[in-house]
C-alpha cells in the first residue's frame, strides 16, 4: 500500500457452492497479488466465510470484486465498506438477527449475550444524545447486559431505577454523576409504575441530557410518557430462546411488579 494514501476498510462475504481443497487459498492469492491486505477471515452461517479487508485504493477494489464473481464454486453475498455490524458478524461468525420492517430493532437469545454486548457496546461509545430500548421478560439478562456493554465501551453506568440486586429508584445524583459521557439505565416497571413523583422527576432530566439512556421496557415507557417509538434510536429485544413472546398484562402488572 502507497505511504500517505488512506487506507479504509471492507468486508467481503461469499457463499460456498463446493468446498474444494485451495478455495481459500485461490482468493487470498487474488488478495495478497493487488497487495490488499485479509484484516481477519471468520465463517458464517449458512457456508459463508467473511473476509475483513484493508485497501488503499477504491478502483482496485472495485477491480477485483468483478474478478471474485467469476470464481466458480462461489457467490458474492457482500463487498462493501465495513460497517460496525460487518465487523461484529467478523468477530463473532454470526448475524445480528433485525426486524424486517423495523430497521431499528435488533434481536439476541439468551445463548447470544456475548453479541449482544459487544453491539450495545459499540452503540454506547457514540457521544451524543441517544435512547435506547431493551425488551425482554423477567431474568432474561436485560441488566446485566447493559452493564457489561457499558463496560465494553469503557463508560461509566449510572442506575436510576433497576430491580438488579435489590428495587432501587434515585431521587438525586451527585454532581460528578451528570455528565454526557455516562450511560444511564432506567428501569420503566420501577420507574413509571412504582416511582415516586421526585423519582419521576430526576427520571425526567436525564431524559433531557445529551446522553446515552437506556430504557428497560420500552413498552411501558412509551405508554406512560409522551415519547413515542419514533423517539428510540435503537430497540435490542431478548428471548430465553426464538419464538418467545414478550408480552405483559399492563393492568396486572400496576397491582404487582415484584416478579419483574
Amino acid at each position: 500500500m502507497d505511504e500517505g494514501k488512506e487506507v479504509k476498510e471492507w468486508y467481503f462475504e461469499y457463499e460456498i457452492h463446493r468446498n474444494r481443497p485451495g478455495l481459500l487459498g485461490d482468493i487470498a492469492s487474488l488478495f495478497g497479488m493487488l497487495n490488499i491486505n485479509i484484516e481477519a477471515i471468520n465463517g458464517v452461517e449458512n457456508e459463508r466465510r467473511g473476509l475483513l479487508l484493508q485497501c488503499d485504493d477504491e478502483k482496485k477494489m472495485s477491480f477485483i470484486e468483478s474478478l471474485l464473481k467469476q470464481i466458480p464454486n462461489i457467490t458474492v453475498t457482500a463487498f462493501r465498506p465495513l460497517s460496525m455490524l460487518d465487523r461484529l458478524v467478523i468477530r463473532h461468525g454470526r448475524y445480528i438477527s433485525r426486524d424486517v420492517t423495523d430497521r431499528k430493532t435488533f434481536r439476541f437469545t439468551r445463548e447470544e449475550l456475548g453479541l449482544l454486548v459487544d453491539f450495545l457496546g459499540e452503540i454506547c461509545k457514540r457521544e451524543g444524545n441517544q435512547l435506547i430500548g431493551v425488551r425482554g421478560m423477567p431474568r432474561v439478562g436485560k441488566t446485566e447486559s447493559t452493564i457489561a456493554a457499558s463496560v465494553h465501551a469503557n463508560k461509566r453506568w449510572i442506575v436510576i431505577s433497576s430491580t438488579l440486586l435489590k428495587q432501587t429508584m434515585a431521587t438525586t445524583l451527585a454532581e460528578d454523576e451528570y455528565s454526557p459521557h455516562h450511560i444511564y439505565l432506567i428501569d420503566s416497571m420501577v420507574t413509571w409504575l412504582r416511582g415516586s413523583e421526585r423519582h419521576q422527576s430526576l427520571v425526567r432530566e436525564i431524559l433531557q441530557m445529551p446522553a446515552t439512556k437506556i430504557i428497560e421496557h420500552p413498552d411501558i415507557f412509551v405508554h406512560e410518557t409522551e415519547y413515542r417509538w419514533e423517539d428510540f434510536d435503537a430497540i435490542i429485544e431478548i428471548r430465553n430462546h426464538e419464538g418467545e413472546e414478550i408480552k405483559y398484562n399492563l393492568l396486572e402488572l400496576k397491582r404487582n411488579t415484584t416478579d419483574f
